[in-house]
């Protein structure tokens, strides 16, 4: 039997590929979470995937009704018919008949013998390759002792692994201490995990805790549930993505430009562009965008800060039509609300460009409403990092924008990731002879020697526009400038 053979589909976008294919078929596994995190639908996609592939299923509930089972997966657009089978485990009698409960011949051992024997007789008549067993909470308070619970779950062990059936246990944590007896006998073990930020729609995440003889992509994932089912996205590990390209040197239109950056962009790198706001910075990144179209590549636009219709008005009275652009399936544009995204979804929005759409060019502006919108998110820089890194080695050619508080003078940068950029662009106010002036430079480029001067630039109706280098003045990049010789400034023209 080949490994694929071996695997039983989960069902579920990004699941299979953190199991390296999904769960060891005739094992039993187990799936633990808080009320609401997406278990009940994570088992029922498992059924639905064996039943497309032609398997039997049985759904064992302890704790919800089959109505409500079968509500719960009309509300994502499926039926739970044959060959799955839905077992609802009704309570015995007697627990509704307060006789029967003052009785001292009721006893939980009558009562845990009864529900196994009924979900072995279950088993029985239905005969399926895959059951889920929903939950362990219900079996452990009839156990009443951690001794009696982990006999009970090592019999039903057996008897599951005598008929060959994969075997999806859901746990929902709500007993008092964690007990974990299940963890050593499960062939694997998933937590998933909810947590409420302080503005913004609730998070889940997914974690492999176990699986015994085989590698699994380990740390958390983050993961959605939607109408259609549970989505995740495997954390992005960007040394597995390396793809052969040549690494050239991509010019603009401008010339002066161009020589500021020691001949251009290079092919599978990053530019940050860092300055005030409203100094050109998205207009800067914009310009390469549409360049790298007009070569006959394909672009991505990811907005956080702007309203995609202000940008498309903004860019129309520049001469860019980003409307046509995307009509044609040449630019993808994305408004991203990250208030309501977690950056494991936004790193797969933007694998999706890369491999799908074969997006060669993308922006991300800016990285403050990256951060801003997420401030809970510990390590948005270690996520920025693999993104950074598995853009280059698509060879894509990447470019991000950071808004820099204040407008002149000491300047802070919220987010710093100057260190994880191939190229640096600085852009600046200064005041020169009663106006307010915009000046350009390069700080940093790995890749080449770049030119070290800094350039006045003015924006217009054809886009930015470089003039001479800025001989006269010294303390430019500070916001403000003292002139060191003729007081007429230089007047600004392109190359």
């Amino acid at each position: 039997m080949s490994e694929t053979e071996l695997k039983a589909r989960t069902g579920v976008d990004g699941l299979d590929d953190i199991l390296l294919g999904g769960l060891r078929r005739g094992r039993v596994f187990l799936l633990e979470g808080s009320p609401g995190t997406g278990k009940t639908t994570i088992a029922t996609q498992f059924l639905l995937a064996g039943a497309a592939d032609g398997e039997r299923g049985l759904y064992i509930t302890l704790s919800e009704t089959e109505q409500e089972l079968r509500e719960t997966a009309v509300s994502h657009g499926w039926k739970l018919e044959p060959p799955n089978e839905v077992f609802e485990l009704v309570p015995p009698e007697s627990l509704l008949d307060e006789d029967q409960q003052q009785s001292l011949l009721y006893s939980s051992d009558l009562e845990l013998g009864e529900t196994t024997k009924r979900i072995f007789g279950a088993i029985e008549q239905v005969h399926p390759s895959r059951i889920v067993l929903d939950s362990l909470s219900e079996i452990r308070l009839l156990a009443q002792s951690s001794l009696r619970y982990r006999r009970q779950v090592l019999a039903m062990k057996h008897y599951f692994a005598r008929n060959q059936a994969t075997v999806l246990m859901l746990d929902d944590l709500t007993t008092e201490t964690l007990d974990k007896t299940v963890h050593s006998v499960a062939h694997g073990v998933i937590r998933l995990e909810e947590t409420a930020p302080a503005y913004g729609a609730e998070r889940r995440r997914m974690r492999v805790i176990k699986y015994r003889g085989q590698r699994f992509r380990g740390g958390y994932h983050d993961m959605v549930i939607d109408t259609g089912g549970v989505r995740v996205f495997p954390r992005l590990v960007s040394a597995e993505h390396r793809t052969e390209f040549t690494r050239e040197t991509i010019t603009s239109e401008s010339a002066a430009l161009d020589k500021l950056l020691g001949g251009g962009i290079e092919r599978g790198s990053s530019t940050l562009v860092l300055g005030p706001a409203g100094t050109g910075k998205s207009l800067l990144t914009l310009t390469f965008a549409v360049q790298a179209i007009e070569r006959g590549e394909k672009a991505a636009l990811f907005i956080f800060d702007e309203e995609i219709g202000l940008l498309f008005e903004r860019a129309k009275g520049l001469g860019i039509d980003l409307a046509g652009l995307q009509a044609e399936g040449n630019l993808q544009i994305e408004q991203i609300d990250a208030a309501e995204m977690s950056p494991g979804e936004f790193s797969q929005r933007v694998r999706a460009c890369v491999h799908e759409l074969g997006a060669r060019t993308v922006v991300i502006d800016s990285l403050n409403g990256y951060q801003a919108a997420m401030p809970e998110e510990k390590q948005l820089i270690l996520h920025m990092h693999e993104l950074l890194q598995f853009l280059n080695r698509q060879g894509a050619t990447t470019f991000l924008t950071v808004a820099q508080h204040g407008l002149v003078g000491d300047m802070k940068t919220p987010v710093d990731v100057t260190y994880l950029a191939d190229t640096v662009v600085l852009l600046r106010y200064f005041e020169a002879a009663g106006r307010v002036r915009r000046a350009i430079s390069i700080i940093k480029k790995r890749t080449s020697a770049h030119e070290d001067t800094i350039r006045e630039y003015t924006i217009g109706g054809s886009g930015i526009t470089l003039g001479e280098p800025l001989t006269n003045f010294q303390g430019v990049l500070r916001g403000v400038p003292e002139i060191l010789g003729d007081p007429n400034l230089m007047p600004v023209g392109g190359e």
